[in-house]
């Protein structure tokens, strides 16, 4: 348990940054979703759409540091080559 005043002022601003953090990511995971769901769907127009919307939200989530570079980079680049192969 934290003892000195600032260890519990530190405990009290790291369950703020948490739950903030938790509905980023969850944020994040519904956009990726919805790109999963529209390339199941096999509709390219949608996949496209969805995934453009879901580029900024996985790079804001870097720049906040919920996810890591590399991280979303590696999404990012699966998910539009499965999007670009739709067509093919």
């Amino acid at each position: 348990m934290a003892n000195t005043p600032q260890s519990k002022k530190r405990a009290r601003q790291v369950e703020r940054r948490t739950e903030i953090n938790k509905a980023r990511r969850s944020r994040i995971r519904t956009f990726l979703r919805k790109v999963e769901e529209a390339i199941a769907s096999g509709d390219q127009a949608a996949a496209t759409e969805a995934l453009r919307a879901a580029q900024p939200e996985l790079a804001r989530g870097v720049t906040k540091g919920v996810m890591h570079k590399n991280t979303v980079a590696r999404k990012m680049s699966r998910l539009s080559a499965r999007v670009k192969a739709i067509s093919a």
